[in-house]
């Protein structure tokens, strides 16, 4: 990739460039619309940038996802940070990102309040009864449908139930699993021949289309995105510190969500799943209301690992920092929020212009398939743990919850129901259940 490069769409006559006041109202609108979780929202980005508005080229937009789906966080959020990027450079990614995210923030901040304060209200809680019993259905849909792109060899089911045991049995940490898994993909590439696929893609290397218009011509850049990023991070930090002190619960929760953000690929559900098994293990919150923090943030627009905001939220509000037990919960889920999506933008603003460099890397993709595989068996354990909770409170068996769950996953994974309208459905059984009964 040479400095010189032109922007593609420039050569493309069936292309459209915008207007940065055109790309910023897709975005706005985007950030309010973009229900269905990670396939969902790449699915719209696809229809209008690539079908309807023909901003941006159809290889262009798959050469994006593919760099997005390697990372830890969300892709999708990364995708729109990324192709904001690529039209109108940095301040287009950011307002593509941001606006990605915020309608999700002050939706959830209003839930996340009715929740924590009249979420005993019976008939409250008779419609989060449904929906818990619909979240099981969604993370056993989740885990066949990953496991269906994952499983490429039988070496990828063997890390799969490896990574499994790890974490259901020996209680050992995500990120050391995540680690471990990417040691045996490397292991696998060395002492292995690789498949004829991937023989294929180091052929037609020279055929890969270039991308990244808008590549440095230095690595000032590199060093910028880096220092700019880091200040942002450390400003809450240093605030943090003069107003309460190290030692303190909204450190922690920034500190942890912080390192949450480097270490959890596989999208919403590994980071949940990394999550629940650190903080309902620290007593921060519940695994009930891990799961309710799911349904949630199943029903607002945005990225789907949104619910790390209400756990912040929830942990502000179960351990209050202040006198002001709302305050304290706002506080904790904005935390929360601001050091999961700031890593981000740095992958997307430090990373994109290079990853050509490394696409065709064997180690890496064998690394990076290895890891798939491993958050197959992690989010298994989360359905476990979700399905116990739910289906089985207190050892007794709920038989309501059972079937309700069992119907929600037929209408999810057989007749392809939208997941907002299951949810909604869910919650309406759990209230006739309590109106009837």
């Amino acid at each position: 990739m040479t400095n010189e490069l032109k922007p593609a769409v420039e050569s493309q006559s069936d292309l459209l460039f915008p207007s940065f006041a055109e790309a910023f109202r897709f975005w706005l609108k985007l950030g309010f619309i973009s229900f269905g979780g990670p396939a969902g929202q790449i699915a719209i980005m696809q229809r209008e940038l690539v079908e309807n508005k023909k901003w941006i080229d159809q290889e262009d937009f798959l050469h994006a996802l593919n760099y997005c789906m390697l990372l830890p966080g969300p892709e999708a959020q990364q995708l729109a940070t990324y192709l904001g990027w690529r039209m109108h450079g940095i301040k287009g990614g950011i307002i593509a990102g941001a606006f990605f995210v915020i309608p999700s923030i002050f939706f959830l901040l209003i839930l996340s309040y009715i929740y924590a304060a009249y979420g005993n209200l019976p008939q409250i809680n008779a419609i989060l009864d449904g929906f818990k019993a619909v979240v099981v259905a969604i993370v056993v849909e989740a885990v066949l449908k990953i496991a269906k792109k994952a499983f490429k060899t039988y070496w990828h089911v063997i890390i799969s139930v490896l990574a499994f045991v790890a974490i259901y049995f020996l209680q050992i940490p995500f990120p050391l699993i995540v680690l471990g898994a990417a040691f045996l993909g490397i292991l696998s590439s060395k002492f292995k021949a690789q498949s004829s696929k991937s023989k294929e893609q180091e052929a037609n290397k020279s055929q890969t289309p270039e991308f990244g218009n808008r590549t440095p011509k230095t690595k000032k850049h590199l060093l910028k995105v880096f220092a700019t990023c880091l200040l942002l991070w450390i400003l809450p930090f240093v605030l943090l510190i003069s107003l309460i002190g190290f030692d303190n619960l909204l450190m922690k929760i920034y500190l942890f969500f912080t390192q949450a953000a480097f270490v959890t690929f596989g999208g919403a559900y590994s980071v949940l799943a990394y999550v629940n098994q650190a903080v309902v293990g620290a007593g921060w919150i519940t695994s009930e209301q891990a799961v309710d923090g799911l349904a949630l943030a199943e029903t607002t627009p945005g990225p789907l690992i949104i619910v790390l905001q209400f756990v912040g939220f929830m942990t502000g509000w179960n351990n209050p920092a202040f006198a002001n037990q709302t305050l304290s919960a706002i506080i904790s889920g904005l935390l929360a929020t601001y050091a999961t999506f700031l890593p981000s933008f740095l992958f997307i603003f430090a990373g994109a212009p290079y990853i050509e460099r490394l696409r065709h890397n064997k180690n890496l993709n064998a690394a990076l398939s290895a890891v798939t595989a491993a958050v197959v068996g992690v989010i298994l354990n989360l359905a476990l743990m979700f399905g116990a909770a739910v289906i089985f409170p207190n050892l007794q068996a709920d038989i309501f919850a059972f079937s309700l769950a069992v119907l929600s996953f037929t209408a999810l994974y057989f007749f392809k129901l939208d997941v907002l309208l299951v949810i909604i459905g869910g919650g309406l059984c759990g209230l006739v259940k309590y109106l009837a009964f």
